[in-house]
């Protein structure tokens, strides 16, 4: 089997700057879908048909998912509708029997296409499409069967001829598996005689039915839903994240509430995701990690046993077994958290290794930084990184401390097991096992404090 995925659609009621078939849902293109099915359902070779303007942008996308080896991408040079866009892609199809798909429906899986496929098969038929029951058919393309209930046409909804065909809600899903000769031969004979004045695709069932079996195969609304305007985008994405919550609950993930899981994420078994956590891009989630309520993670590995606490920010980074992070902490990117490392509430790293049982536990910014084992951080410590042109890096040994609302001036070394007393500026090394001060000494001056009072509120006009 070959396949060819429609995808020259201009989208102008996306009112967007961006090809409407690269527009995301749960993180991947629209088009990504129907391409993976077809290549799941067994397609040896995938014909992208495109406009010209979007050639080059789709086969960036595509590349980097699916490599070239199975997929080409063809242009139709001018919008002369999906008959025509058909055609130029079947001309590249060697295989016997071609599928066509639609590069705006993302919600069609691998398993439709091999149901098409078997049926095609069982009944000897020249072409399955599948079709879908709708209360409402709307603008949708309709299925026309004669007495005999064989298919005979698809009426598009602005060429329909009379009450009987408005009437069927047996409507097209722009699904198609056929054989490849009959349908090259059908998409030659079509003609833009209709109201749009374009070749449709539809049209080949009624050429082919006049002298083959044509067999309509009903099966969910889900996959006909195409995505032609910002709001269809959204109720299409909000199946698939149903669709990949379910996925990954069945293979033994606890999900609860209306957590967003991109289709790239990896969980492991025993994991739980609360309400409202956004898990993106190339993200892992390793066993029996917990990640709670409010969290976003983007393209970062959480290892086993680690709790990732309420509403923390997570980018680029890896927190490793047994850690903890938040609530309401941020991991930028090359952030590392090593085993059993906590990372608290109002804590910010970047480019920052935090080793194995080393804590900073309150309100720091960590950034360019090193810090040993079981070193402790103490709640304002600022790593002062950048001086306007460079950063610098901050090097912590094992077990140092460093005291409340201290500021280190990288580049700068703390030594093992030293210790910097609280409210201290380091703007050089401290050595190891050393204590490191710098205050202004504290002078008490008794009964001054009234004294300022009245003075202050003289200048100000006002009464002590």
């Amino acid at each position: 089997m070959d396949c060819i995925v429609l995808a020259a659609g201009r989208g102008t009621r996306m009112k967007s700057r961006l090809t409407k078939v690269l527009h995301t849902i749960a993180g991947r293109p629209l088009l990504h879908y129907p391409v993976r099915a077809a290549l799941d359902a067994g397609a040896s070779h995938v014909v992208v048909v495109c406009s010209e303007e979007s050639m080059a942008t789709i086969e960036a996308n595509l590349s980097p998912a699916f490599g070239h080896a199975q997929i080409e991408c063809r242009i139709q040079t001018e919008p002369r509708g999906t008959g025509d866009a058909a055609r130029v892609g079947i001309e590249r199809c060697n295989s016997d029997v071609v599928a066509i798909l639609c590069g705006d429906t993302p919600l069609v899986d691998a398993d439709n296409v091999r149901a098409l496929l078997s049926e095609l098969r069982e009944k000897k038929a020249s072409l399955v499409v599948q079709s879908c029951v709708v209360q409402d058919p709307g603008s949708y393309g309709r299925i026309v069967r004669n007495a005999e209930q064989n298919v005979i046409a698809i009426r598009e909804h602005t060429d329909l001829r009379d009450d009987y065909e408005r009437g069927v809600n047996e409507v097209n899903a722009g699904i198609y598996v056929g054989k490849r000769e009959v349908l090259s031969a059908a998409l030659d004979r079509i003609s833009p005689n209709n109201r749009q004045g374009e070749y449709y695709l539809t049209d080949v069932v009624e050429d082919i039915a006049k002298f083959a079996l044509v067999v309509a195969r009903c099966g969910n609304p889900d996959s006909l839903r195409g995505v032609n305007d910002r709001i269809q985008l959204e109720e299409a994405e909000s199946i698939m994240y149903q669709r990949i919550a379910r996925r990954h609950s069945l293979a033994g993930v606890t999900i609860r509430g209306n957590a967003r899981i991109e289709d790239s994420v990896e969980i492991e078994p025993d994991a739980t995701i609360e309400f409202g956590v956004s898990l993106r891009g190339q993200t892992k989630i390793e066993s029996d990690a917990v990640v709670e309520v409010g969290c976003v993670i983007v393209d970062s590995s959480i290892g086993r046993n680690a709790i990732i606490k309420p509403y923390s920010v997570i980018e680029k980074s890896s927190v490793g077994v047994g850690a903890q992070i938040g609530p309401f902490a941020r991991l930028r990117p090359e952030s590392i958290i090593e085993e059993d490392a906590h990372i608290g509430n109002f804590v910010e790293t970047k480019k920052t290794v935090v080793h194995r049982g080393a804590k900073a536990n309150h309100l720091s910014y960590l950034g360019d930084g090193d810090i040993g084992e079981k070193a402790n951080v103490g709640a304002g410590t600022i790593f002062c990184n950048y001086d306007g042109y460079k950063k610098h890096k901050t090097i912590i040994g094992p077990r140092a401390f460093i005291g409340s609302d201290s500021q280190l001036v990288a580049p700068v070394t703390i030594g093992p097991g030293a210790y910097v007393a609280s409210g201290t500026t380091v703007t050089k090394d401290v050595p190891a096992d050393a204590l490191a001060i710098s205050r202004v000494k504290q002078e008490n001056r008794p009964d001054y404090a009234a004294r300022l009072r009245a003075r202050l509120a003289s200048s100000a006009g006002k009464k002590p």
